[in-house]
This record gives C-alpha cells, structure tokens and sequence, in this order.
C-alpha cells in the first residue's frame, strides 16, 4: 500500500495524505463528543435499524457511543418526543426531519393497479377516522388476506399494504407497540424551494458526510442506493455523482480514489484512546469495500449465515482500538451476567495495558447501558 499521497483539496490547496490519516479521519469525524438523542441524530442524519437484539439491537448499539447517559430502549421509548421518522434512507431506520422533507413526497400512489389504489384509499380514510392504528385494527376492519413478505414468510395483506403506503408517505410511524409500527395519518408535505438537481445533490452530501471517506466504488454504491431515498430522482442519480466527484475533496492512494467533504481536512483527524465496541452497521464500519481498504480484513455480519459456516459469531461485534479495528466480540446477557468471547485479527489481543484498562472501561459502559 502506498504510503503517501497528493490531495487534491477545494481550492485547489495540495497536501500529503496517508491511510493512516484517513483511518484517523474515519474514526475521529463519526464518533464525536456525546450529545442530546435529538442532537445525535440531527448530526447524523440517518441511523440504520435493525430487529435482532444481540445484546441489543442496532440502532442502540450506535446510538450509545454518540449520545449522553444513553440506555438500550430509549431511542424507541423516546421517539414520539423527539421530532424524527422512521422510513427508508439507504436503508431502513430512523432519519432526521430534514433528511425526511429532502426524500418526500415521494411517488404517491402512481403505479400501483387500481384495486390496490382503492384499497390504500379507503385504509387511509379509516386511519384519518381513528387518528392512530395498529396493523392488527385495519386488518380486522377490512380482513384483506395474507401475502408472501420479502423474507418468504407470509404476513398480512393489510400490513404490507401500510408498508407501502408508509414508504409512499402516505402515513407515518407515531410510535410503536411492542415493537410494532402504529401509525398515523401524514399531513401533505410542503413544496421545497429548492431545485430537483440542488435536492438531489442534498442527499448525496447526507451520506458523504455520514460515511466519509469514501472509496470511489462506495461512493458510486451508496449514490446508487439513494434510489430506495428518492425513487421519484432515479434518473438524476448518474448526473449527481458526477457532480458530487467534482465538488468533493480526494486522495488517491495506491490506484484507489478517497473523497470526503470539502474544506475538511483528514490529515488533522485525532481520535481518542478509547476502546468501543460496535455495531455491525455503525456507520465507521457499514462499508465492507471500506473497512478491508482501511483495516486489512474483511468483517462480515453473519446472524443470517448457517452455524458451520460462521467464522466471526452470530451478531461480532467490531472491537475499535483508536482508530484501529484489532477483533471482535460476541456479548449476550445471562442470568443478568454479561457473557463475551471474543477475537482478535492478529490471534491475540494487544499486549498492552491499557488495551486491557480500556477493553475494561468499555464492558463497564456496555453493562451501564444494558442496566446489567
């Protein structure tokens, strides 16, 4: 790997650049000092969820290195609070209220058959009737029937077609129940002043700045991804990656070129000595391309790979040293215990104490935040 590099950085200023700066840079910009939960994901933008709850689930699991006093639950005990959305970015989870009105209104009932335009009409009359709805309500009301769901199993016609209407912003999540979405009735989103081309560009700088620095084939990838965020712009999606390679700053480094917000500069990036343990989606580690590129292994999120087949664990968590991912763990809660193996890429851990003093601290916060 090449150890050193020109940057090309608005404007036009030329520095040196090595990985390390941009492992640095990587870890440093997306774990900031703890805020407020809403300060957290106004910052961030977008948090990616997810159901399995190993120890916790996803969206917790990210939430707590960014947010003070952060416990298990309180992102969902909270939301209804908090001003935010579920719906989906690049991914399912929880978006900011600006991220939110760049994404909507998406198509509204365009493309669907007619029958199935009648029937979102009359579920959208009836949850405006009852202000907020359980699936299981709408479903009892109008009985339409079972699906096949996208994971193979069956689920209710009814709640799928929510599912779509939510999408379309049709209705919105208020909160849930037991985990399951209630919903209410979305009020017509407001014109934008802004241009479909400056909307466009607005997404984009949402996961730059979420994901940065990004390798030019994950730039190119999650741009692309922005289909599922916007697909009424599909076809501006070409147009704005070009635009977003020209205005950004990059790197190249042995024949791989980085792009990263301008005016920031990686170079200056220090991240602290703590040792964290992370979601399988944070976003420091959500791009595989990026993560082998940065640390020189592959991770990889095997809770849906058959048992013999697992070499990390069901839900490995990576396990950040500074701006070095050295391992994995694997935490579950027994008996109120907290339980940990764990790996390591060279075959050991660190020989150094404060690894192990910080490895500690890091348990500690971990049992704080599952109230262990």
């Amino acid at each position: 790997m090449s150890i050193d590099a020109r940057v090309e950085a608005l404007p036009y200023v030329r520095i040196s650049m090595t990985l390390d700066n941009l492992r640095r840079y990587a870890v440093a910009r997306s774990l900031f000092q703890p805020v407020s939960l809403k300060a957290a994901i106004d910052r961030l933008g977008f948090v990616q969820a997810d159901p399995i709850r190993a120890p916790a689930r996803a969206q917790d699991l990210t939430l707590r290195h960014r947010v003070r006093n952060y416990h298990a639950g309180d992102l969902e005990r909270r939301y209804a609070s908090l001003g935010i959305e579920e719906d989906f970015f690049i991914n399912y989870g929880f978006v900011s209220q600006q991220l939110h009105a760049l994404m909507h209104p998406r198509t509204g009932s365009s493309g669907w058959h007619k029958a199935r335009r009648d029937r979102a009409a009359l579920v959208l009359d009836f949850v405006r009737a009852r202000g907020e709805v359980h699936p299981r309500e709408v479903d009892a009301h109008f009985a339409h029937g079972r699906v096949t769901n996208y994971w193979g199993g069956t689920s209710s016609a009814t709640t799928h077609l929510l599912d779509h209407m939510h999408y379309r912003g049709l209705v919105r999540v208020t909160r849930r129940e037991k985990g399951i979405r209630i919903y209410a009735a979305r009020e017509a989103t407001p014109d934008s002043a802004l241009t479909v081309h400056q909307r466009v560009d607005r997404l984009v700088d949402f996961v730059v700045d979420k994901y940065a620095p990004l390798p030019a084939p994950s730039l190119s990838y999650v741009i692309a991804r922005l289909r599922y965020a916007a697909p009424q712009w599909h076809r501006e999606l070409k147009p704005a990656r070009a635009r977003a390679m020209a205005r950004l700053s990059h790197a190249r480094l042995d024949g791989t070129d980085w792009y990263w917000p301008a005016g920031e500069t990686p170079r200056n990036a220090a991240p602290d000595d703590r040792v964290r343990l992370l979601a399988p989606f944070d976003p420091i580690v959500w791009d595989r391309r990026r993560f082998e590129l940065l640390w020189g292994w592959a991770y990889r999120f095997e809770a849906y790979t058959p048992v013999a087949k697992r070499k990390l664990g069901y839900y490995a968590l990576p396990l950040l040293w500074k701006e070095r991912v050295v391992g994995w763990a694997n935490v579950s809660v027994v008996d109120r215990q907290l339980h940990v193996t764990s790996g390591f890429v060279d075959g050991r851990a660190p020989r150094s104490r404060a690894f192990k003093r910080e490895l500690d601290a890091e348990l500690d916060k971990m049992r704080a935040f599952l109230r262990v």
